[in-house]
């Protein structure tokens, strides 16, 4: 699957992190409901938050496990200035990260691993893991935003979304990668909002709207947007115009 390219992927962050803890509802949500999955891992002597953004996880974490040292790893400095637990802070691509073999115990990862190509950001997660390391991934699947590409789907064949691995697809890359006691659970989160517009300014503040080839590349007329906000508002329920989080929790062994 085509990705945005890292540039794209660290400017569209650079931007969203003055706005990302403003707009993180859901990724609150999510942060919480991979934490729970940890419920019977031993205490880690060190721990990765991998795609740490602004570091919503590590207070969590560390109250968790309050003896492990963490490390932060990110694409994006500026989301990294944003973290206020104590940890080591890097900027790396997840894809190569910037960490010796059998470094962790943990490596956990909520809502990043979807910006990475999966294959070698899992051969990652097992390089830098001791045998016996737990992985705890938090990512997104192939019914998230929905709703969005349904908005446009009669207005332009341009691509609105990136495209989203099927749990099947994640637990066959685990496996490639070596890992073993693979489980991918798949639960759904919705948000709601207000008016098109504010959808639109919410998957904006999050950096959520790189989506690689097959993008606009440029602006949208006024009566492609009227048509796709009344595609949007043929959505609505009582709480707003919902827009799906098919959120995957995958755990492993290494």
């Amino acid at each position: 699957m085509t990705r945005p390219s890292k540039q794209r992927i660290r400017q569209a962050f650079e931007r969203a992190a003055p706005t990302y803890d403003g707009a993180g509802g859901i990724q609150r949500e999510i942060c919480h409901a991979l934490l729970a999955t940890l419920a019977d891992v031993a205490p880690p002597v060190s721990l990765l938050d991998a795609g740490a953004g602004t570091g919503y996880a590590l207070p969590l974490l560390a109250e968790r496990f309050p003896a492990a040292e963490r490390v932060a790893v990110d694409l994006s400095a500026a989301m990294l200035a944003h973290i206020a637990t104590p940890c080591h802070r890097l900027v790396g691509d997840l894809e190569q990260l910037p960490l010796a073999a059998a470094r962790l115990d943990l490596y956990w990862s909520s809502l990043a691993v979807q910006w990475c190509e999966l294959p070698p950001t899992l051969a990652e997660a097992r390089r830098v893991l001791r045998q016996g390391g737990r992985l705890a991934v938090a990512t997104l699947g192939p019914d998230t935003f929905g709703e969005l590409r349904l908005a446009f789907a009669g207005v332009d064949d341009y691509r609105h979304t990136l495209p989203f691995h099927t749990p099947e697809e994640i637990a066959r890359m685990a496996a490639t990668a070596g890992f073993t006691g693979i489980a991918v659970n798949r639960r759904r989160h919705l948000a709601h909002y207000a008016d098109f517009r504010s959808l639109l300014r919410a998957v904006k503040a999050l950096g959520a709207n790189q989506v690689g080839d097959g993008r606009r590349r440029h602006l949208m007329g006024r009566a492609a947007f009227a048509a796709a906000e009344a595609a949007a508002e043929s959505q609505r329920t009582a709480a707003g115009l919902p827009l799906t989080y098919d959120v995957l929790i995958v755990t492993a062994q290494r």
